[in-house]
């Protein structure tokens, strides 16, 4: 179950965290992977994670605030592999501020990042997926999509719309072969999150939501995404995946 032999996948902000442990799933279930960040350079753990599996993998800049990086990005993953059939579109930012602290820079970086770029990522990949009738698309959404954290409304805002562009993009190329799902995690230790998750009070608070009373992984979120990227699922459409432990349920 769950084999990516033949496929290729395409990871953005896979220099560390969850998109590095994605990248190393995909790769180690038989996916080749071309893994991408703002900086090619960035990338040389991953890359070096990735040579313990199967499979062809290169390595892209790509900043997805820039459309002219995801169009380079997208044709130099087809060109060095061939093809792109899975999506990963993880690459996001996450700098909390309380609702009367926001700053119209804070605003446009969280949007033109976690969902302007992802979408035009989705965008660049879909002509491809539809002449192979085949594609999975999964954007990395959060449970702060379904639910309100304090002192992140424009995070939360921003992985909310991201749900809905699975909802919508799936529904409108279903019909080629290619699902869209997103996978929204709980609090995972990243370098996101570390600096708030240090604070001792923040941490209490963050435990106490989560039923099973522990942090996901990051191994957690990529078994997820192997799952969502494989045959197996291929009647999952237009779904967001909780990893939440069950902070979502109550």
């Amino acid at each position: 179950m769950f084999d990516l032999t033949g496929k290729v996948a395409l990871i953005t902000g896979a220099a560390t965290g969850l998109g590095q442990a994605i990248a190393v799933a995909l790769a180690r279930n038989g996916a080749d992977v071309a893994i991408s960040d703002r900086s090619a350079d960035i990338l040389d753990q991953t890359e070096a994670l990735l040579k313990t599996a199967p499979g062809r993998h290169c390595r892209l800049a790509i900043d997805v605030r820039d459309l002219e990086q995801i169009k380079a990005g997208v044709a130099g993953a087809l060109k060095q592999l061939g093809a792109v059939d899975i999506l990963v579109s993880n690459a996001g930012i996450n700098r909390p501020l309380a609702g009367l602290d926001v700053t119209l820079e804070n605003w446009e970086d969280h949007f033109s990042t976690n969902v302007r770029g992802g979408f035009f990522m989705a965008q660049a990949v879909a002509p491809r997926m539809i002449e192979r009738k085949w594609g999975r698309i999964i954007f990395i959404s959060s449970q702060s999509g379904l639910i309100g954290i304090p002192g992140q409304p424009v995070y939360c805002a921003t992985k909310g719309a991201i749900i809905q562009l699975v909802r919508t993009l799936g529904v409108e190329w279903a019909r080629h072969g290619i699902t869209v799902n997103s996978i929204a995690p709980t609090f995972v230790e990243t370098n996101l999150t570390r600096k708030r998750l240090q604070n001792p009070e923040f941490r209490q608070f963050v435990l106490g939501k989560i039923p099973i009373g522990q942090l996901a992984t990051p191994e957690n979120i990529a078994s997820a995404a192997v799952y969502l990227a494989s045959q197996e699922a291929a009647m999952v459409n237009c779904e967001t995946h909780c990893v939440d432990g069950g902070w979502t349920a109550w």
